[in-house]
Formats: C-alpha cells, sequence, structure tokens
C-alpha cells in the first residue's frame, strides 16, 4: 500500500503561482509532446484523492485526465459541482480512516493530488513516495508544495532529465531512520 505524490514544481518549490495561477504548467513548451511519465505512472496507481481546490481547477479542464476512480476529500462541501462532479467522489474525515476504508475496498496505491492535501498527509507521515518534476521557473510566490511539517526522511530513486530542463526526481519514504 503506497500513498504516492506526482507533481511539477517551479525551481523556488511552487506548485501553482498567485492566486492558484497554473497557466505555467499548461504554457511551458514540450516540442517532444512528452507525458514526462505520467501515464506509466498512472498504470500503478489505484485511485487518486484531491483536495477541493483542485478538484476546482481540474473542473476548468477541456477533458477529463484520469482513468482511475478520483475522490475528492473536503470537510465542507456537501457535494460536488462543476462539469466534472460525475466523475468523482466526495469523501469526507479522518485521513488515516478514510485512506483504511479506500484499502479495505481493494485501493492501495493512491495518486495524492494538491497543495494543502498533500501538506496533510506529510504531516501525518502517509506518503510513501514522492515524484518532483521540477521546471525552470521562478514564480517569486504562490503555494508552496511543502508548508510546515515534521522532519521526514526520504531516499533518492532516481533522476530522469528531460528536454527543455525539466528534472524529474523520486524519493521513497525512509521509514529506517
Amino acid at each position: 500500500m503506497s500513498n504516492i505524490v506526482y507533481i511539477a514544481t517551479s525551481i523556488d518549490g511552487y506548485i501553482a503561482g498567485k492566486n492558484g495561477d497554473i497557466k505555467w504548467l499548461i504554457e511551458f513548451p514540450n516540442p517532444e509532446g512528452s507525458d514526462y511519465g505520467f501515464f506509466d505512472f498512472m498504470k500503478g496507481i489505484d485511485a487518486l484523492i484531491m483536495g477541493r481546490n483542485t478538484f476546482e481547477i481540474v473542473n476548468g479542464f477541456d477533458t477529463w485526465m484520469y482513468n482511475k476512480p478520483v475522490f475528492v476529500i473536503s470537510n465542507t462541501l456537501t457535494e460536488l459541482t462543476g462539469k466534472w462532479a460525475e466523475k468523482a467522489e466526495l469523501i469526507k474525515g479522518d485521513l488515516k480512516e478514510v485512506v483504511a476504508q479506500l484499502n479495505a475496498k481493494g485501493i492501495n496505491n493512491i495518486y495524492v493530488d494538491g497543495g494543502k492535501t498533500i501538506q496533510s498527509f506529510m504531516t501525518l507521515d502517509m506518503i510513501d513516495k514522492l515524484i518532483i518534476t521540477t521546471i525552470p521557473i521562478v514564480l517569486g510566490g504562490g503555494i508552496p508544495l511543502f508548508g510546515e511539517s515534521v522532519q521526514l526522511n526520504f531516499k533518492h530513486e532516481s533522476t530522469d532529465i528531460y528536454t527543455g530542463g525539466l528534472v524529474k526526481n523520486t524519493f521513497t519514504r525512509d521509514r529506517g531512520v
């Protein structure tokens, strides 16, 4: 069972610019049309958990990007709205209980997405793998990938370098320290 983050950041560690802007991600030149390993990653995932804010961003996309079940975690929403509302399921509650319930249903490899959601998982030491692609841009502010958390040690697993200067690093949680 693994909870895995797969995300892109700016050089200065932001996953979105000021006011949640992600245009810099979408507009970054990609002359080869690469998915940077995303589709291979998704083959090993059983489902996604994303936060409300991330789901609101996804609702702005022209196409639904996911071929796995998507769970939107929010303790304030009573229902999902937007054009992709029927593609996802709203879940509530304590993260450890939510993940345990999903694991009991055979959902074991979970893609965790969204700044606050990732930070909440990190605070509870519930992330097993980080796959972080750094894009060569400095945003100077916005939504950071990591907020305040406890110290967590990770082992470097691999690095992939892509055309255009993107660098993808994979880390696994080192629970032996």
